[in-house]
């Protein structure tokens, strides 16, 4: 069993009528990458601040490295990385001024914090663009930069909230990368998402939140296994006929058929060839049909089944 980082219980966080955190708890294992997976406003943020002690709350207690955290406790906080969601950086100075500052807020020593600067423009691929200013920088670049002021000083426990959004595909790419280096090199990662993609591809665990509660937790495989739509195949029929519908309804294995605009959506749950057993019937039927697509579950289809909405949405 994997030694606790950040332990929390049945944290309560209102805005006055309105409960932005519902009895949430949370264990994190040192050593793993947490996935917080929920839809805008599901309360990921809002726990994020509350287990930093940037917010107080109403209920519930949190301990990190198995201390309660609190607001004054600066020697814990040393030992946090933490890389928001909206970029924090300062325009007047350059990238490597940047990453210096919020460098020296937790490393005073200047040879210690000059080698910590320097591995972290390396780190972030940074080096070349250390003299520029942040308004010079591409979205990618900002956000490379928005990373390498988080974890300058080499924390052992990293939060990153939603520190994807908005960038191509290539900066995504090194920043999951990175990302899953930390992790390597010893550094325990909270990772906030409403993208479900980089979740199942980064996280060794997930927990998805709705409505400020925990609702599922687990790896992707396992909260995957629990579904009962095993396969999801959609056709493009503009032309319907009830009598294939039909048909299609009593194939073995199938159990929900919805139309949907101009395509047939056929749900799954369990068995082998479903596809060809479909195709089957409609060639026998002389169904007339144009583009096929099949689809494994998503943490999409786990969010649905277990909340009844898209996690999207």
């Amino acid at each position: 069993m994997r030694e606790t980082c950040v332990q929390v219980n049945s944290l309560v966080k209102r805005y006055g009528e309105f409960v932005a955190v519902d009895h949430f708890s949370l264990n994190v294992g040192k050593g793993e990458i947490l996935g917080l997976l929920g839809p805008n406003g599901s309360g990921k943020t809002t726990t994020i601040n509350c287990i930093l002690a940037l917010l107080s709350y109403d209920r519930g207690s949190i301990t990190i490295f198995g201390e309660n955290m609190t607001p004054e406790r600066y020697d814990i906080k040393r030992r946090i990385g933490v890389v928001p969601q909206n970029v924090a950086v300062m325009d007047s100075l350059t990238v490597e001024e940047n990453i210096d500052f919020f460098c020296g807020l937790y490393v005073k020593n200047r040879s210690s914090r000059r080698a910590c600067v320097r591995d972290a423009l390396a780190f972030t691929g940074l080096t070349d663009y250390r003299k520029q200013k942040p308004k010079k920088l591409s979205g990618g670049l900002l956000r490379r930069l928005n990373i390498a002021c988080g974890i300058a000083h080499k924390p052992e426990l990293i939060f990153f909230d939603e520190p994807t959004v908005a960038v191509d595909p290539q900066s995504r790419n090194a920043i999951l990368e990175g990302i899953r280096k930390m992790n390597q090199n010893g550094s325990t990662i909270v990772y906030t998402s409403h993208y479900m993609e980089e979740v199942e591809e980064l996280c060794t665990r997930i927990v998805i939140m709705d409505h400020g509660k925990g609702v599922a937790e687990g790896t992707a495989a396992s909260l995957k296994a629990g579904l009962r739509n095993r396969e999801t195949i959609r056709i493009h029929m503009p032309v319907r006929q009830e009598e294939v519908l039909r048909a299609i309804r009593e194939v073995n294995h199938v159990y929900h058929v919805q139309a949907e605009d101009e395509d047939i959506v056929i749900r799954c749950d369990g068995g082998e060839h479903n596809l060809v057993h479909i195709l089957n019937v409609l060639e026998e039927k002389k169904a007339v049909f144009g583009r096929v697509t099949t689809e494994l579950p998503t943490l999409n289809d786990v969010f649905l089944e277990i909340t009844g909405k898209e996690l999207r949405e």
